[in-house]
């Protein structure tokens, strides 16, 4: 058996939760902020078999999108306020983090 962490962007939640129950997976959902741009994310707790790995991760692949989001970026010493203009720049947001571990035991009461 294998536990499957999944961090996507909020953006992707409903669709993924939608084609995580039409699969038959099992799931839990926490709410998450990421640390670059300190936005919310969705950490999925997903419990599967050792076949179905392969499956899962295809699924995740088709409903979370990378997509470009831009920002203003300020620089770690900005000096004084006002002394550094900020210009805009485009970032890749989105898309998902996947960590498959062993499972030792599993208990459901």
């Amino acid at each position: 058996m294998k536990l499957a962490l999944c961090v996507i962007h909020n953006r992707d939640k409903a669709q993924m939760m939608t084609a995580l129950v039409s699969s038959g997976f099992k799931f839990t959902v926490i709410g998450s902020s990421g640390g670059f741009l300190r936005e919310g994310n969705t950490t999925m707790i997903i419990g599967t078999e050792d076949d179905q790995v392969a499956g899962l991760r295809s699924l995740i692949e088709e409903n979370c999108q990378t997509r470009e989001q831009v920002v203003s970026v300020m620089p770690f010493e900005s000096g004084p306020p006002g002394a550094y203009l900020t210009s805009p720049v485009k970032v890749p947001v989105g898309g998902a983090v996947m960590f498959v571990m062993d499972v030792d035991e599993y208990h459901r009461f």
